[in-house]
């Protein structure tokens, strides 16, 4: 590419500066479902959104399958543990996300008022996190979708 350390540097500050970014570019593009599917109606309809956004953004034609999110984590050993641990932040992020449009669910009556916000918002994102390893193993969106309609059919009625 051409990009000497000195110019990375000072464009960006330092690698991760540079990887944030990157992220951050990442939220808006192919990880632009998770605002969308927060804005849906219905925490059933929330959940039915990210899943699908997932499997789509997943498996992009013309990009790497699976997350940059979490196959970063997955991919950097020791000496990319500032790496690992921001993802792991931004990870959590989007769980507690999931976890306060849920409670707003259970406010509202759309979840049921013994509904545990935080372990469904976990319950999503680890179905959302295996979504991404099954796009890096070769799922089609298809395949992965059918998971996800396979996962809400525990939804908690309202």
């Amino acid at each position: 590419m051409g990009i000497s350390r000195k110019s990375l540097y000072a464009a960006y500050g330092n690698k991760e500066e540079l990887f944030r970014k990157a992220l951050k570019h990442y939220e808006q593009g192919p990880g632009g479902y998770v605002a969308e599917a927060l804005r849906a109606p219905t925490a059933r309809e929330v959940a039915m959104a990210f899943l699908a956004g997932a499997a789509r953004a997943n498996t992009l034609p013309g990009l790497p399958a699976g997350c940059l999110g979490v196959q970063g984590a997955l991919a950097a050993g020791e000496t990319g543990r500032t790496a690992r641990d921001f993802l792991a932040e931004w990870r959590a992020h989007g769980q507690a996300l999931l976890r306060d449009r849920f409670r707003q669910a259970v406010a509202e009556g759309d979840l049921p008022a013994g509904a545990d916000p935080e372990k469904i918002a976990r319950y999503v994102m680890t179905i959302a996190n295996g979504v991404a390893v099954q796009a890096a193993s070769g799922a089609t969106c298809e395949e992965l979708q059918q998971v996800a309609d396979t996962a809400l059919r525990n939804w908690p009625p309202a």
